[in-house]
């Protein structure tokens, strides 16, 4: 792997070095510092390569190899959500527009295409709520629970209401009413139920990402629709996913000390991510962001950076910045968004795993081998 400096970046990209500072921040382009000079930072050759080459319209053939798998193949076919134009939408409906009074369970409604909003009550609640927990109730079900083949629609949703249910009652109080209202009651935050209501709507679901994608390989196997859960909670639990919110601490830390500007600034200048900016399916700002924003008043480094990281960056606050500003905001605890996250996203994934049951496929990719030759007799 071979590593070059700004200057040749730049002069083989023939940008200005603010879009080189975006397209690290966009994760295109690896960075690390220059261990001659650690107040400077080299770039990956390969990607500013393969960048370049884009720009002057064609691309070597092993950068398109190697990018099939991230941000492209395998593309699978759904009618649940997609992305056009910055805008998120379940089964057509614009989610910003449910996020203004729509409910995770009415949501569920509309991704399994129910007929009625799932019933997601329960009294039964664990010794001590949170994630560990609920990592341990959906692994029992998904030890227990009987395989999706064979089962007719009406039986897997009932399926998946439970699992739902179990998944809350590993997370939040017990009770019949919204999950919402549970979770603000389980951390003694009554004044925090809009804004978290409001978030289960905008992560219910999103595409084909990483956890969506590991739920659905799961159920095209006609494992238990809590299987296919317990796929998606490990992917969501990395720091690239549902823990994203996490990466912040270090920024919002030195924005309290040095001020939001030299913060982003000294992020950029080493070559470093800016945390929580940017995504790849929003080119003008990840809309979801501000959607989330709206329902409280960003803690003031908060609303600082996102001010900063824009000027600074070009890129715009994600979900994740509102995620962890609404942490921060209420006082939440520290895994929080992980938390919202996890229960919100139970819902797409299994909307994704009874569509992919109902193709009856087994999802089961080829390997491109790059071993040593085999040694054949």
């Amino acid at each position: 792997m071979s590593w070059i400096t700004a200057e040749q970046a730049l002069a083989q990209l023939g940008t200005k070095p603010q879009t080189l500072y975006a397209n690290v921040s966009r994760g295109r382009i690896g960075a690390r510092p220059d261990p001659d000079d650690p107040r400077r930072s080299l770039y990956r050759q390969e990607d500013v390569e393969r960048l370049a080459a884009r720009q002057r319209g064609r691309r070597p053939a092993r950068a398109v190899a190697a990018e099939t798998i991230a941000w492209g193949e395998p593309m699978l076919e759904t009618a649940i959500a997609t992305v056009v134009d910055g805008h998120l939408l379940y089964r057509g409906q614009d989610t910003f527009v449910l996020a203004v009074k729509a409910t995770l369970e009415e949501v569920a409604s509309l991704l399994w295409q129910s007929s009625a909003p799932p019933d997601f009550g329960g009294k039964a609640q664990v010794r001590q709520p949170g994630m560990p927990a609920a990592y341990r109730t959906i692994a029992e079900l998904a030890a227990t629970d009987m395989p999706t083949t064979g089962r007719i629609r009406n039986v897997l949703i009932a399926d998946a209401a439970r699992t739902v249910s179990s998944l809350a009652g590993a997370l939040a109080a017990p009770g019949n009413g919204p999950i919402h209202m549970r979770l603000a009651e389980q951390w003694n935050r009554p004044e925090a139920a809009e804004a978290i209501r409001r978030a289960l709507v905008l992560l219910a679901e999103h595409e084909l990402n990483a956890s969506t994608f590991a739920a659905r390989v799961t159920a095209s196997t006609g494992a238990p629709i809590s299987a296919a859960v317990l796929a998606g909670l490990a992917a969501l639990s990395g720091p690239l996913h549902g823990n994203a919110s996490q990466s912040m601490a270090g920024l919002v830390e030195e924005a309290r000390r040095r001020g939001a500007g030299a913060a982003v600034a000294t992020h950029l200048r080493q070559g470093q991510t800016l945390a929580c900016f940017g995504h790849r399916l929003y080119p003008e700002g990840d809309a979801r962001a501000p959607a989330l924003l709206q329902a409280f008043a960003p803690p003031r480094p908060f609303a600082e950076l996102a001010r900063a990281g824009e000027a600074l960056s070009g890129e715009r606050p994600n979900i994740d910045f509102a995620l962890a500003a609404m942490t921060a905001a209420f006082t939440l605890p520290e895994d929080a968004p992980l938390q919202i996250f996890a229960l919100a996203r139970s819902v797409g994934w299994i909307a994704h795993a009874l569509e992919q049951v109902e193709t009856g496929a087994l999802i089961r990719p080829r390997a491109r081998y790059m071993g040593p030759k085999p040694k054949i007799n």
